[in-house]
C-alpha cells in the first residue's frame, strides 16, 4: 500500500476521536450527572491500561516463552522489560512532578487598598496553571491517549507497509471504535468545569479540537513512522508510556469521586466505560483482526 493511502487510513483511524468531544459541551450537568461521566471515563480508561499493557507484554512473553522451550531470549526478554519498566516509570512519574512543578509556579495575589481590604485575592496563575483543574485533567488524559494512539498508529503503518492490506484496514476500522470512545473519556472531566461563581464554564470548539488533536493526531503520525520502519522496541515504549500516564490520570478521577462519596455512581459509571471497551475490542477480534 502507498503512503498517501497508508496515512489517509491512519487520518481516519485517528478522527473518529472526534465523535465524543461534543459531550464536553453539555450545558450545566447535573453534579450526579458529572460524577457518573467521570466514573464512565474511569472506566474507558481503565480497559485502555488492560489494553496497551497486554501489547506492551506480548514481546516480553514471547522471549520468555522461548527461554523457556530452549531457544534463547533471555537477553530480549530482560531488554524489554528494562524498557516497560522504564516506560511506565516516566508515564507515571513525569504527570507527578509535571503536577508539583505547575503548583510551584502558582504566585499569590499581593493585597492592596486601604486597611485590611483586599482585591483579587485568587491567585495569579501563567501558563497551564491558570487552568482549571477539570481543564488540566481533560490535557493529561489527551497525552495519555495520544501516547495510546501512536502505538496504534504504528500497527496500522506497519502492516500496510509489510502488504497485510486487509489487516491494515480492518486495524483502521478498530482503533476508529476505539478512538470514538476515547473522545468521550478526554471531555468527561470537562462537564465539573465551573468558573470562579460556580457558574458552569463550556470549552470552546477549538479547546476541544486542539484536544482532539493532541489525543488523535498520534494515530496519523504513528501511521507516518510505521510506514517507513518496524521497531518493536519503540511501540513497547510509547505503549508503557502510555499506560503509566493514564494510571495517573485514573487515580485523579476516582478521587473526585471519592470526595463526592458517590461509590454507587462511580461503580455504575465504570462498569459502562469497560462494557463499552470490551465491546469494540471483541468487535475487532470477531472481524477477524
Amino acid at each position: 500500500m502507498g503512503l498517501g493511502t497508508t496515512l489517509l487510513l491512519g487520518l481516519i483511524a485517528g478522527a473518529t476521536i472526534l465523535i465524543g468531544l461534543p459531550v464536553g459541551r453539555l450545558r450545566a450537568p447535573a453534579p450526579s450527572m458529572r460524577l457518573f461521566l467521570n466514573a464512565t471515563a474511569v472506566g474507558v480508561l481503565l480497559f485502555l491500561v488492560w489494553d496497551v499493557l497486554s501489547a506492551a507484554w506480548e514481546p516480553i512473553d514471547g522471549a520468555l516463552t522461548s527461554i523457556h522451550e530452549g531457544d534463547g531470549g533471555t537477553a530480549t526478554a530482560v531488554g524489554y522489560g528494562l524498557l516497560a519498566a522504564a516506560g511506565l516509570a516516566v508515564g507515571l512519574l513525569s504527570l507527578v512532578f509535571y503536577e508539583r512543578w505547575m503548583t510551584a509556579h502558582v504566585t499569590p495575589a499581593r493585597p492592596f487598598g486601604p486597611g485590611a481590604m483586599t482585591v483579587g485575592e485568587t491567585a495569579h496563575r501563567r501558563g497551564l496553571a491558570s487552568w482549571s483543574a477539570p481543564r488540566r485533567l481533560a490535557l493529561m488524559i489527551a497525552v495519555g491517549i495520544g501516547l495510546h494512539n501512536f502505538a496504534e498508529g504504528l500497527a496500522i503503518g506497519q502492516s500496510a507497509a509489510s502488504g497485510e492490506i486487509d489487516l491494515a484496514v480492518m486495524l483502521v476500522i478498530g482503533f476508529g471504535l476505539h478512538n470514538a470512545t476515547e473522545g468521550f473519556g478526554i471531555v468527561a472531566p470537562l462537564a465539573a468545569d465551573t468558573d470562579g461563581t460556580g457558574v458552569a464554564r463550556r470549552p470552546s470548539w477549538a479547546f476541544l479540537l486542539a484536544l482532539g488533536a493532541i489525543g488523535g493526531g498520534p494515530t496519523f503520525l504513528g501511521t507516518l513512522v510505521g510506514h517507513g520502519f518496524t521497531s518493536e522496541p519503540v511501540s513497547v515504549a510509547f505503549l508503557t508510556l502510555a499506560a503509566g500516564s493514564l494510571i495517573y490520570v485514573i487515580a485523579q478521577l476516582i478521587g473526585v469521586a471519592a470526595r463526592a462519596k458517590r461509590s454507587d455512581l462511580l461503580a455504575y459509571g465504570m462498569l459502562l466505560g469497560l462494557l463499552a471497551g470490551f465491546l469494540t475490542d471483541a468487535i475487532i477480534t470477531a472481524a477477524g483482526v
